[in-house]
């Protein structure tokens, strides 16, 4: 198994936010369906493999923008700020992504903070066994859905942490945008959720 398969993309702050940012490019057609099926890295065939190279690269654009974004407003505004970012500009960001690289992309969880942030079908079983390793799924008409695990910084545990030690200015920030919130309580190196990326097959 290559190193690929087994990464593990640790977040310093973009875990940290809520806002829905489930993205999908104009052009491009989410199939929903049963017809999915997982498969492993080594099973990939070659143009699997070009598919997969924009996953990753729509991931890191995402990842890093929003990283940006979030320690701009953390020195600006603090942690109660950054809030706002997640949830009024990652939307944004992920739809900018998403038309970039012509696929879907966005974040879940198995403990959400934005319902919005459900998984695809395609992924939900992976998400179900709390997966901790980069997951493949062959889709019907030659798409690739990747999912990627996201593994929770400290710097994350001001929004994320013990409910009782955070700000207030946080709490009642995720009280406001988010009153069903259960991204709380979670510790440094948790499974926090995933990145998600449905890549269209040539057609």
């Amino acid at each position: 198994m290559t190193c690929r398969a087994i990464v593990v993309f640790v977040l310093v702050a973009a875990s940290g936010c809520g806002g829905s940012d489930r993205a999908v490019a104009p052009d491009v057609e989410v199939v929903v369906g049963s017809s999915w099926r997982a498969v492993s890295e080594e099973e990939l065939a070659p143009a699997q493999h070009a598919q997969l190279d924009r996953a990753l690269a729509a991931r890191d654009q995402l990842a890093a923008t929003l990283m940006g974004e979030l320690k701009s407003e953390l020195e600006v505004g603090g942690p109660s700020g950054a809030v706002a970012v997640c949830r009024d500009m990652a939307p944004m960001i992920a739809e900018h992504v998403a038309d970039d690289h012509g696929l879907a992309i966005g974040r879940t969880s198995h403990r959400l903070r934005n319902p919005d942030n459900l998984a695809p079908a395609w992924a939900e079983s992976a998400v179900d066994d709390l997966a901790d390793a980069t997951r493949y799924f062959s889709g019907p008409a030659g798409e690739l859905g990747v999912l990627l695990p996201i593994k929770l910084g400290a710097p994350c545990l001001a929004c994320h942490g013990p409910a009782e030690s955070m700000d207030e200015g946080v709490r009642t920030a995720l009280a406001q945008s988010y009153p069903d919130d259960r991204a709380t309580d979670f510790a440094e190196g948790d499974l926090r959720g995933w990145f998600w990326v449905e890549v269209p097959g040539e057609g």
